[in-house]
């Protein structure tokens, strides 16, 4: 249990003293950094299904696929290539094949090989897609804004972006190479 404090930590099996000495105790989160934790993590998980539910009810897709969809709108001639996509999605390219042959499915998205590279292809937004983004978007707007905007203040909402924004830097690799399912 990573995030135990040393009171509630189980007991080191018997070791050797220059075992014992030589390890060294996991810095564990201190009751109130617990209490943050497990707050973010409820939180980020009842808002994923609050905008998934909203989403599916709307629109018949996942949070997953109206990000795709959006970041096809925002990119230049409505397409990307695909890992490109991957990356910016932050999925694996299996998970994002899978998602775009479903988007496929239902006439929002279409595959176009890349004429500068036989391996690569590009997801493209429909016209069809495009459409239902933009149906979509005011109701799972209206879902964003009352699940996390309208409960924070302008103070808050400031905090907040400034911390993700921390978390996110701190998070994102710096080296090249390094090994990332959105890379895989």
């Amino acid at each position: 249990m990573g995030y135990m404090n040393t009171a509630s930590a189980p007991a080191p099996a018997s070791t050797s003293t220059s075992a014992t000495a030589s390890a060294e105790e996991p810095r564990w989160l201190t009751e109130d950094e617990q209490h943050t934790w497990r707050s973010y993590m409820h939180a980020v998980t009842l808002l994923e299904d609050h905008l998934d539910r909203q989403l599916q009810r709307d629109a018949g897709m996942p949070h997953i696929y109206y990000g795709l969809l959006v970041q096809l709108a925002e990119a230049p001639r409505r397409r990307l290539r695909m890992t490109e996509l991957a990356i910016s999605a932050k999925i694996t390219r299996s998970r994002l094949s899978h998602a775009i042959a479903r988007l496929e499915k239902s006439g929002w998205v279409r595959r176009e090989d890349c004429p500068s590279d036989k391996r690569g292809q590009f997801a493209v937004l429909t016209d069809e897609g495009y459409e239902v983004l933009r149906k979509t978007a005011p109701g799972h707007v209206a879902a964003v804004r009352q699940a996390l905007f309208d409960r924070l203040s302008p103070e808050q909402q400031k905090s907040l972006g400034e911390i993700m924004q921390i978390i996110s830097e701190g998070l994102q690799p710096k080296e090249a190479g390094a090994d990332l399912p959105w890379l895989r």
